[in-house]
C-alpha cells in the first residue's frame, strides 16, 4: 500500500496532500478534544495507534512481485471515530516514511488519504450499517476490518492508475493491472486482519467494559448489564 518515495508525479503528490490536509486538520481538533474531556481514554487511544503502527509496518511478499501489509485501522475507527484515525494514521505514516522507508515525505498525502482516510471510513460505515440491522458486534468489527483494508488498495490501485494509465486502454487498464496485482494477497490479508481485530476486540469487551461503553460499542441496558449494540448519535459520527 505504501507509495515510495518520489513515485508519484509532483503534480499529483500536491493534490492527494491538498486533499488529505483539512481530514487530518479535522481529526486532529476531535482528538484534542476528545483526550481533554475523556483524559481516561489516553491508553485506549494509544493502543489503537500502536495496533495500527505494528500491523501497517509489516511487509509481507506477494505473489506477483509487490509487497502488501495490513492496515490495522479498523478497530481505532470503531472505538474513536474515522476522524481521529485520520490523525492516527497520519502519525503511523510519518514515522514508518522516516524510520522504516515505508512509503515517503512526497507521497505522504496519498498514503494518508487511502488508508488514513478512506479505509477508516469505509470500515466504519460498515460497521455502523450492520450494527443498525442487528448483526453481532464481531461480526460487524470482522467486516469493518476487512472493507478498512481492502478499501485502501483499492483506492491506492485508483491513485496508481492516475499517474500512470496505460498506454493503450488508458486508465481502465492500469486500474486493472494494478488492482490484479494487490488482489492475489490481500483479500486474504484481510481477512487475516479482520479475524485478529475480533480477536482484539474480545479482549478488549472482557478487560474495558466501562471504557467500550462510554465509547458507545457496549450499551448499558437499564438492568446494569451489557449489551453490544449500537448507541453512537449523528453528531458523535462526526466528532
Amino acid at each position: 500500500m505504501h507509495i515510495a518515495e518520489g513515485f508519484l508525479p509532483p503534480a499529483h503528490a500536491v493534490a492527494w496532500g491538498v486533499a488529505s490536509a483539512p481530514f487530518v486538520v479535522h481529526g486532529a481538533r476531535s482528538l484534542v478534544r476528545d483526550v481533554r474531556e475523556h483524559p481516561e481514554s489516553t491508553l485506549l487511544l494509544g493502543a489503537s495507534g500502536a495496533f495500527t503502527f505494528v500491523l501497517s509496518a509489516l511487509k509481507l511478499p506477494s505473489v506477483t512481485g509487490s509487497c502488501s501489509h495490513p492496515t490495522g485501522t479498523g478497530l481505532g475507527a470503531i472505538l474513536f471515530r474515522p476522524p481521529v484515525m485520520a490523525v492516527l494514521g497520519t502519525i503511523t505514516l510519518l514515522f514508518q516514511a522516516l524510520l522504516l522507508a515505508h512509503g515517503g515525505l512526497t507521497t505522504l498525502g496519498a498514503n494518508v488519504f487511502s488508508m488514513a482516510i478512506v479505509g477508516p471510513w469505509a470500515g466504519y460505515a460498515v460497521y455502523r450499517l450492520l450494527r443498525r440491522y442487528d448483526v453481532s458486534l464481531m461480526g460487524a468489527v470482522f467486516c469493518a476490518a476487512f472493507v478498512a483494508d481492502l478499501s485502501t488498495y483499492c483506492v491506492t490501485s485508483v491513485q496508481l492508475a492516475l499517474a500512470f494509465p496505460d498506454p493503450g486502454s488508458g486508465f481502465l487498464g492500469a486500474l486493472g493491472k494494478f488492482g490484479s496485482i494487490f488482489a492475489a494477497t490481500q483479500i486474504p490479508l484481510a481477512v487475516s486482519e479482520g479475524l485478529l481485530t475480533v480477536l482484539v476486540m474480545r479482549l478488549l469487551v472482557q478487560s474495558s467494559k466501562g471504557e467500550l461503553t462510554r465509547l458507545g460499542v457496549l450499551v448499558a441496558s437499564a438492568a446494569g448489564k451489557q449489551r453490544t449494540e449500537p448507541a453512537e448519535s449523528a453528531q458523535a459520527v462526526a466528532r
